[in-house]
């Protein structure tokens, strides 16, 4: 039976959506990189350093998160900090089993010697924002629940350090460390503290183009097309990309030195399409008092450091992704 359903909006390579309000996800891009979109399944015993399992935090809503718990070693701590992430896909695609994150965070936990906790975050347009936001926020509630010893989790009761919590995203889960921090900064988290967060190439923009965007190339991970279409399928209806979610330096957003935040780490890369709005945030912060740091990859573009191709075929990529990981677990460790 063939289907009268209709295309109404397509991001190339990415995701299809039709009138009937059905998304198609399957990859259509190169199928040599198909691979970095694929779902690698949990292995509770230990493969390359780490073990993982998919955890149901909230029946009710099903929301899951993937735990990654680095193999111990000699010199290991007995508590591990804890990175809560957020993962990108301009909140509609991408998930927190696709193989780019688990080699990511692989290699993470096994550097920084950390516990990662990624968040399967719902996505747009089946729902929009502010519904990845609240995600965020469950899962850093739920994380505070295990601390208290009110939710049962056995690798993180064992092995986590709860007073060392941070936040981490990349692309647009780089924008809900951002949100998560701020409404974080307004609980009682104890016995839970946020020690930290690290924002990966956030997704800041506004509505006017930055010279950056007009400048850049695009980049396997970025294209002005997919940044709009993304965000015009993910904003709440009527929202422009001056929404507090997008633009939290703007003047839709709270005013950044009203809210108690974390100290940050911010990373940047040199031929991001979004380098020029990330550094106004990063000004705006510093404007405000915040303790933010900056990390800046030269010679690279948005999320460079997911792509498993350019990591294994240039060595100036598989350089500055060693700088990027680096700097994130000096960050950790000062904190």
């Amino acid at each position: 039976m063939v289907s009268d359903k209709k295309l109404v909006q397509e991001v190339t390579g990415w995701l299809k959506v039709f009138d009937d309000g059905s998304v198609d996800r399957t990859w259509t891009g190169p199928p040599e990189a198909r691979f970095m979109t694929e779902p690698v399944p949990p292995h509770h015993e230990f493969k390359n350093g780490v073990a993982t399992s998919d955890v149901i935090i909230d029946p009710t809503s099903g929301l899951t998160v993937r735990i990654y718990l680095p193999e111990k070693k000699p010199g290991d701590e007995d508590k591990l900090p804890v990175l809560l992430h957020f993962h990108g896909g301009g909140f509609c695609v991408s998930q927190a089993d696709w193989y780019i994150y688990y080699h990511t965070h692989t290699v993470l936990a096994i550097r920084a010697r950390v516990i990662c906790v990624s968040v399967y975050l719902r996505r747009a347009p089946e729902n929009r924002l502010p519904a990845a936001c609240e995600d965020g926020y469950s899962a850093l509630l739920w994380l505070q629940c295990v601390a208290k010893g009110q939710s049962e989790q056995p690798w993180l009761h064992s092995h986590a350090d709860f007073t060392r919590v941070f936040l981490i995203g990349d692309s647009s889960g780089g924008n809900l460390v951002h949100q998560v921090a701020a409404v974080g900064g307004k609980m009682q988290l104890g016995p839970l503290r946020l020690a930290g967060g690290v924002m990966i190439h956030p997704g800041f923009v506004r509505s006017e183009r930055s010279k950056s965007e007009l400048q850049q190339e695009d980049s396997p991970f970025l294209t002005l097309e997919m940044a709009d279409k993304f965000l015009k399928l993910a904003l709440p209806v009527g929202s422009n990309k001056e929404h507090p979610i997008t633009c939290p330096m703007g003047a839709a957003a709270p005013p950044i030195s009203d809210l108690k935040l974390p100290p940050l780490l911010l990373c940047v890369a040199e031929k991001d399409q979004l380098m020029d709005t990330e550094m106004e945030y990063y000004e705006a912060m510093k404007k405000g008092g915040k303790d933010v740091e900056l990390l800046i990859n030269m010679g690279v573009g948005h999320s460079f450091y997911l792509d498993k191709i350019a990591l294994l075929t240039d060595p100036h990529t598989a350089a500055q992704a060693d700088h990027l990981i680096a700097g994130i677990t000096d960050f950790i460790k000062n904190h």
